[in-house]
């Protein structure tokens, strides 16, 4: 009985369910799969489109939380999802299946570089690596931002943050300072200005 309750959060869709087993064999999946941005759209295709655990407006409300917390967004995002979809052994499964396949990737990265860095095919694979995370990131960017109030707010506070970040190259961590109440500031006066 006590089982059923945690395996019924109330924003789940109707029907959704998922035990910690599911979710640690998902997760294991993306961490075994996924690296860098596209972390996130591999998330999101496993728990929104593959087991409909959650629906896109859910997971954007996981993802923001994911990003404004410390610590990794991936490992965050896992969290929220496994505690959403399993309860507390949900979270713990998440976590485990998305950092222990990182963990064994990354020693054998590192040691793979360690004996090839000298040769010239190493820097084409981690260039090819690297653009396939930036197309996944910005994939999963482009799909977030269609599930965005249409506002004028929304697209001036998002193309500051990427002009600013992404092209001029200034610290995160004071844009985000700056950006957040902004934001919610502007959200909040959009929203006074409606009612």
């Amino acid at each position: 009985m006590a089982e059923e309750i945690e395996q019924k959060p109330a924003d789940r869709p109707d029907g959704a369910r998922g035990s910690a087993f599911d979710v640690l064999m998902s997760f294991l999946k993306v961490g075994g799969s996924a690296f860098g941005g596209s972390t996130q759209a591999m998330v999101f295709r496993e728990v929104v489109d593959r087991r409909q655990w959650m629906n896109e407006e859910q997971f954007i409300i996981g993802q923001a939380i994911a990003q404004v917390l410390p610590g990794a967004n991936p490992v965050n995002l896992a969290l929220y999802m496994g505690l959403k979809v399993a309860g507390g052994l949900g979270a713990a499964a998440a976590v485990f299946g998305m950092v222990i396949p990182a963990f064994c990737i990354i020693m054998a990265m590192g040691f793979a570089y360690q004996e090839f860095s000298s040769l010239p095919v190493t820097s084409f694979v981690l260039h090819g690596v690297a653009a396939a995370g930036v197309g996944a990131t910005v994939s999963q960017g482009l799909k977030t931002t269609r599930k965005l109030p249409k506002r004028a707010s929304t697209f001036i506070v998002g193309a500051v943050v990427f002009v600013t970040i992404g092209l001029l190259r200034w610290p995160m961590i004071p844009v985000v300072l700056v950006a957040v109440p902004v934001s919610i500031a502007w959200a909040y006066l959009d929203a006074r200005r409606a009612a």
